[in-house]
Parts: C-alpha cells; structure tokens; sequence
C-alpha cells in the first residue's frame, strides 16, 4: 500500500495556512526544520496553554488531497497548505490508518503516525462553513475528523513532492485513530 506526496508546506510563524515548498526536512523526534510546530513539546498554542511539557505527538501534519475535492463539491476551494497541514498526499486513506502506522518517504524519512488532528474553529475563520465539512458524524452518529493525521518523525529526511509513500501497517491488533 502506498501513495506520493503531492506538496510540502511549513511556516516559521503561527499562521493557519502554510506555504508551499519544493522541499521540507524532517527531523527525528522534532518535526519539520524551521517550523513553528516542531519540537519535542507541544508547540500548538492551545497545548502549549494547557501542559507545555507534554510530549509532541504533533509534528507533522499530512492531509489527502482527496479531501479537497471533496470538499470543491460544497464549493469550497482549497489548496495544498492551506489548512496548515506539512506533507499533502494522494493515494493513501489516512484516516483509515492504525496507530503506530509508519509512513516511509522518498529517500528515507519515516513519519509514525499518531492520531487524528482535532479541526477547530480556525477552519471556519478560513472559510466560513468549512469546519461543517471536515467534521461529521457517520451513520452511527460518531464523529468523524476529516482534516487529516498527525505523526512524529522517526527518521528524518527530505520529502518532495512526487516522492512515493510507502505504508507500513504495525503489528496486529490494530488501534483506530483518536484525536491528538
């Protein structure tokens, strides 16, 4: 199983969207170089104010570029970094993944996934009703978190866009995602 990035993004200032790269560097146990979410504690504002010594389960951000179309069909228009995500895929049912799942990029960066980000209010702030469409509930009425997966990096490395994911599910029993 396996997928290709489509973009990269970072940002050295909190701000909710991110800009696009040609490349990002991944560092083991940090994150992304030179973004404001990297680190071995929390770095997200609201986790910070909570516990800042708590362990950063939050290093990197990765959403489908799936979701995108999805949400084009609502007429919402939104393009890779825009939702401040780091690494934007295609190919790949993130949400769909177990917890402890590696994720292997291009030359040898590996991101372990950790959970579900938690979409907040600042996705409306970006587009009015959006936050709607990115947070569900299915038949069963759960909620269902669809603004993508966050994992910490295991190894790093430089991660292009076109660089081929390669999926490595962990030992059985698998956990479903939750919320980081």
């Amino acid at each position: 199983m396996g997928g290709t990035v489509t973009a990269v993004s970072s940002n050295g200032e909190y701000s909710f969207t991110k800009p696009n790269r040609s490349s990002i560097t991944l560092l083991a146990g940090l994150g992304v170089e030179g973004d404001v979410h990297a680190g071995v504690t929390v770095k997200h504002r609201s986790r910070v104010a909570q516990d800042p010594t708590r362990p950063n389960l939050r290093q990197v951000h990765l959403i489908h570029e799936e979701l995108f179309a999805e949400v084009g069909q609502k007429g919402f228009r939104v393009a890779p970094g825009e939702l401040g995500e780091n690494i934007t895929t295609s190919g790949i049912d993130l949400l769909g993944l177990p917890v402890g799942t590696l994720l292997r990029f291009g030359d040898g960066a590996i991101v372990e996934v950790t959970g579900l980000r938690n979409p907040c209010v600042q996705i409306d702030n970006f587009q009015d009703g959006l936050l709607k469409e990115v947070v569900a509930r299915d038949e069963d009425g759960n909620l269902v978190r669809k603004a993508g997966i966050m994992g910490v990096v295991k190894e790093g490395g430089v991660v292009r866009p076109g660089d081929p994911i390669k999926v490595e599910l962990p030992p059985e029993p698998h956990r479903p995602l939750d919320r980081v």
